[in-house]
């Protein structure tokens, strides 16, 4: 038996929480390091093909919706060519293709990519995209001048670090990015700021003179589309007429450089930095996201050539019917060395994009003036540039790294310097005698095996990083079972030659390592890393000890694996793999639905249940198959005012009933202040809802009147001065009081399945009650004593599932990105992405609210003490964590971006859904505490 106490189990919690927490961090040091290093070489080709290079970024655009014909079959009238002065430059003066981005699809690493030639540096995300976690070289920070207009979000990250004076910027204001009102606006804004310029320049010498340098960077945003994308979503009639004015913006800023250059030595980039999935989302890797329109014209660049053999189009593009035309596709970051090589700049430092045109075996975009010399040598200096990060990343690891080990296919370290120097000097050879093909191979082949060694580079700590991840979740694994098995130190907790020795290894082991890390400099969170498993096998090891010396002492002997043990074990693990497929498969939920709903009632429970409880186990089957459709229904939904309604009406009536229920008066008047709340946040919610999709904006008083309702209603029930005889009632309660939460926030079933989801879980209660024979008034939590039962270890595992269902069984949410944006703006019409992010985060958290009173009003009914539920659980949940942390090796290493994006995300997601597991059984027992404790008064009362 273990004895409960809450010291221990606070001690318990606290250490889950900040293990799991940590070893998030986990993922990025093992997968992930910064890219960012400095003290490298400046090179440059010394040949410009053009003066100034114009990028234009329609921010969230799709390839297709651009380049594909009939692309918006679903809006009446729609044109055949959405775009046609952006598609007549594809099909007779310039070249195009995809630019395929990384995740995450966001618009700061997009632009950075694009502009810097880098992958963000990840620590960028605790940044919120707006604050350089690090300085980085970018093409404006090599230009002669920049000139840019757009988003206040992303053109100030780009002056910082450049000469004061250097970069220009025009933005707008943040209250301007209104997703109520019509965002072509945006774009329209930065053209009208680019006609003011030129005219400015017109009657301003100082800044004429500047304007009519060489290498000078003119770089418009516009985040018109991305807006429209989030607002209507990408197949919207807004979003195609979006594209249009787009293409008219590219058509007046063409004549306006034209117009006032009065020359043909401009270039000009037309791209985005990200795509939109069908539901107006991006930040992941679908492939929607990251798969941009790419268009290159003017000074310096090739015209359409035909297409090659094999044929550069796929089933994707074919219905673009630009078949006879060679479709040329980039890496996002191979934009930056484009733009260098056109403006004969210093290449950015931390640029590791791959000129399309270094590979002589397929067509590039650039179209130089003395024919492939030029090429050549850009190859040459791409090369370099990359080759001197490596340097210095190679340096920087062989200096600190005990028994360094380099990248083998450079061989040793001699071997290696040498290697390089001969690529080096055998490709300054070959320009010398004009041999420009091989000079470029001789570059391919360099570039090919320094990307391949900056990749091991930072990814070099990944084995020690993945063998301390390995024993740290097997360790907290069997750290956590020590508090629901049998506790035989008691008594015995004094000093033993044993615990000795163990207490000493164990300090010696940390002690190595923390040497070892700090001779090697290695990042602080290396220290903690190591901290646990230590920790958490010193434990175990002492508890071990003590187990085989009271053993030995009663001459007992270890019993031997039973067969229905092995077969529980096999069945766990068999239950918990099929969790971590349902991240991919999200059926299995429903499938896990039927096996509790049905399987495990016909094949488990005793016969008698069936003909005294027929009714209640009729409903927990009935319930169980409702809930189950939601895991099936698509995550791609439009917005349905009828069917959020008919989820507040179900609130509605399901209040109603209850309180016909009840006996206390006051309790009844409670009920119905919060089924008025639910009948005006119904409303409201439709007024808003009609208001926006007939673009008539957010009145204020409907924003003012959700905001009120939504923050009264989900308060009411901690604030109410009723008082809770039955936990019963305490739980209807808080599912009335944040079912406004689904009305207002609702896009369309996600009410619905908050009903049933609540509904599930109080059925729950019954049914394990009766499977123990608990009586159904519960009681408060008496024991002290826990005493394990393999029954347990199931409820462990369904409420695990429960857990995992509240957040993937939404119908709406799919992966970490993708949520709808439309509930929203019925409360935030003005970006604002924290208080909008915010929002999303309460409504997924409402779930596990109702989750964490159901859960403690179980324990109570089953006369269990505090937590001990979860602490069984505790010993199951890092089987899911440890299996998605394993399989990121292998994607990261061989998957594609779509695979990495999902397989950070379902790590990330499991691993914090733990964290909150032990902050849902907290909160549980402070909302039932009140009502316990009325209970056990009450229970006291009643016996004396």
């Amino acid at each position: 038996m273990s004895k409960f106490s809450a010291h221990n189990v606070f001690k318990l919690l606290s250490i889950g929480l900040v293990f799991h927490v940590v070893f998030i961090a986990s993922v990025f040091d093992c997968y992930f390091t910064s890219p960012v290093v400095h003290g490298m070489k400046e090179y440059n080709v010394g040949t410009a093909l053009s003066k100034r290079v114009v990028l234009i970024v329609g921010d969230g655009l799709r390839a297709d919706l651009l380049f594909g014909l009939n692309a918006f079959p679903s809006v009446d009238s729609s044109p055949e060519v959405v775009a046609p002065y952006l598609r007549s430059i594809a099909e007779t003066r310039g070249a195009f293709g995809i630019s395929h981005t990384r995740v995450p699809t966001e618009s700061r690493p997009g632009h950075v990519a694009i502009i810097g030639g880098m992958y963000e540096d990840v620590s960028a995300v605790t940044k919120g995209w707006k604050t350089n976690p690090v300085d980085f070289d970018s093409i404006f920070n090599r230009s002669s001048y920049t000139f840019s207009f757009g988003s206040p979000d992303i053109l100030p990250m780009f002056a910082r670090g450049a000469t004061p004076g250097k970069v220009k910027t025009w933005s707008y204001d943040e209250e301007a990015e209104d997703f109520t009102k019509d965002a072509i606006a945006l774009d329209i804004w930065v053209l009208d700021q680019l006609r003011d310029l030129f005219h400015n320049a017109s009657v301003t010498p100082s800044l004429n003179s500047e304007m009519r340098e060489g290498q000078v960077v003119f770089f418009l945003h516009l985040l018109g589309l991305d807006t429209t994308g989030h607002s209507y979503r990408p197949h919207s009639k807004e979003y195609m007429r979006n594209i249009q004015v787009v293409d008219t913006i590219v058509r007046d800023t063409e004549k306006l450089f034209s117009d006032f250059f009065k020359d043909e030595e401009t270039a000009f980039i037309f791209t985005a930095d990200h795509g939109m999935s069908k539901i107006g989302n991006h930040g992941d890797g679908d492939p929607d996201n990251t798969r941009t329109p790419l268009i290159a014209w003017g000074r310096g660049i090739r015209g359409p050539i035909p297409d090659s053999t094999p044929s550069s189009h796929d089933d994707y593009s074919q219905p673009w019917h630009l078949n006879h035309l060679l479709r040329r596709d980039v890496e996002q970051a191979d934009l930056t060395p484009l733009m260098a090589s056109l403006l004969g700049i210093n290449w950015p430092v931390n640029s590791v994009g791959v000129l399309p045109d270094v590979d002589p075996s397929l067509p590039g975009y650039l179209l130089p003036r003395d024919g492939d010399e030029t090429i050549a040598r850009a190859a040459f200096v791409n090369a370099q540039v990359i080759l001197d990060q490596y340097r210095i990343k190679h340096e920087h690891k062989a200096e600190k790294t005990l028994f360094y080990k380099p990248f083998h296919p450079l061989e040793d370290l001699k071997n290696e310097i040498s290697r390089q120097m001969s690529s080096v000097i055998k490709i300054e050879r070959l320009l010398s005698q004009e041999k420009w093909r091989e000079a470029r191979q001789e570059s391919v082949d360099l570039i090919r095996a320094t990307l391949q060694g900056l990749r091991y580079l930072e990814t070099y700590d990944r084995l020690l990083i993945r063998a301390i991840v390995i024993a740290s979740y097997l360790g907290w694994a069997a750290y956590a079972s020590l508090s629901i098995f049998p506790d035989h130190t008691a008594g015995n907790s004094g000093f033993t030659a044993s615990g000795a020795v163990i207490d000493c290894t164990a300090a010696v082991i940390l002690i190595t390592f923390w040497a070892v890390f700090a001779i090697q400099q290695s990042p602080w969170t290396f220290y903690l890393y190591i901290t646990f498993p230590c920790y958490f096998w010193q434990q175990f090891a002492r508890r071990c000890v003590s187990l085989w010396r009271n053993h030995h002492r009663s001459q007992g002997s270890v019993s031997v694996l039973s067969m229905a043990s092995l077969v529980r074990t096999l069945l766990v693990v068999a239950n918990l793999q099929g969790m971590v497929m349902a991240y991919t498969h999200r059926s299995i939920w429903s499938f896990g639905f039927l096996i509790i709903g049905i399987v495990w009632p016909c094949y488990s429970w005793p016969s008698e249940m069936f003909s005294q409880n027929w009714k209640a186990l009729g409903s927990w089957a009935s319930t169980c198959m409702i809930t189950a459709i939601f895991p099936l229904l698509s995550v791609d939904k439009e917005e349905s005012l009828m069917t959020i309604l008919i989820g507040g009406g179900i609130m509605l009536l399901a209040g109603i009933g209850y309180t016909f229920r009840l006996e206390d008066k006051k309790l009844q008047r409670s009920v119905w202040i919060q089924l008025l709340f639910i009948l005006s946040s119904m409303v409201v919610t439709a007024s808003s809802v009609i208001n926006l999709q007939n673009k008539r904006g957010l009145p204020l008083l409907n924003q003012v009147s959700a905001w009120i309702i939504l923050a009264a209603a989900s308060v009411f029930p901690f604030i109410s001065q009723s008082r809770h005889t039955n936990p019963t009632s305490k739980l209807v309660s808080l599912f009335l009081g944040f079912s406004v939460c689904f009305v207002v926030l609702s896009i369309s079933v996600e009410g619905l399945f908050y009903v049933a989801y609540s509904w599930t879980l109080l059925l729950w209660i019954d049914v394990e009650a009766m499977l123990r024979g608990a009586s159904p008034k519960s009681s408060p939590h008496t024991a002290e004593i826990y005493q394990f039962q393999v029954d347990d270890l199931r409820i462990a595992l369904f409420f695990l599932f429960f857990v995992q269902v509240a957040f993937f069984g939404t119908g709406n949410v799919a992966s970490i990105s993708s949520f709808y944006l439309e509930p929203v703006y019925r409360l935030v019409p003005i970006f604002n992405p924290f208080l909008m992010a915010s929002l999303l985060v309460f409504k997924i958290v409402v779930p596990y609210i109702i989750l964490a009173a159901a859960f403690s009003m179980l324990n109570a009914r089953l006369h269990l003490p505090p937590f001990s539920l979860f602490l069984v659980a505790l010993t199951l949940t890092d089987g899911k964590s440890f299996e998605l942390h394993w399989l990121l090796y292998d994607v990261v290493g061989l998957g594609s971006w779509l695979e990495i994006g999902q397989s950070i995300s379902f790590f990330i997601i499991t691993s914090l859904l733990l964290v909150w597991s032990a902050g849902i059984c907290v909160a549980g027992e402070y909302l039932m505490a009140d009502t316990l404790a009325t209970i056990a008064y009450t229970n006291r009362i009643k016996e004396q």
